[in-house]
């Protein structure tokens, strides 16, 4: 099930056909256009990502960049918390075009902040918050595992995010 509503990409890949643009695995919206939020970096990078870690090679997965007012909302409707949270993940289904691994909610505000608090770039900050929410999209659990995805996190974080 898809909760995210993902506008038309408005981000094209020039290196694409047609048919495989409209056919995009990972789709990036950002409604509100975060410089740090581009597609043209972050896409790859998360097509690459999905590509080690699912088991799904026609996988698909949604990531829309949003404030911490639509945040706030999903996070409400969702969760019943009526406050900002930096990343939600609403973990997908099989379709009949193959595996949608879920939809990944991410408040550019909130990564500006703990970017600025733990002294890296915003962009470094959301790979760390992609890479936690697909991880949760896979089905992992941090609440309840006993540390499996924590350490998993941070063994692809050495790998995947660059130090900045």
């Amino acid at each position: 099930m898809t909760v995210l509503t993902i506008s038309e990409d408005p981000d094209p890949d020039p290196d694409r056909s047609l048919g495989q643009a409209s056919l995009r695995r990972v789709q990036v919206d950002n409604p509100n256009r975060y410089r740090e939020a581009g597609a043209r970096s972050l896409r790859p990078w998360l097509e690459r990502l999905v590509d080690e870690v699912a088991d799904h090679p026609s996988a698909t997965l949604a990531v829309r960049f949003v404030s911490d007012r639509e945040m706030t909302r999903l996070n409400n409707e969702f969760r019943g918390q009526g406050r900002p949270t930096d990343v939600l993940t609403f973990p997908g289904e099989e379709t009949v075009e193959g595996v949608h691994l879920g939809d990944i909610a991410v408040s550019v505000p909130s990564a500006r902040r703990q970017a600025r608090e733990r002294g890296h770039s915003v962009e470094r900050e959301l790979e760390f918050l992609l890479l936690h929410g697909l991880l949760h999209c896979l089905g992992h659990d941090h609440e309840t595992d006993d540390g499996e995805m924590a350490r998993l996190e941070r063994r692809l974080r050495r790998r995947w995010i660059q130090a900045s």
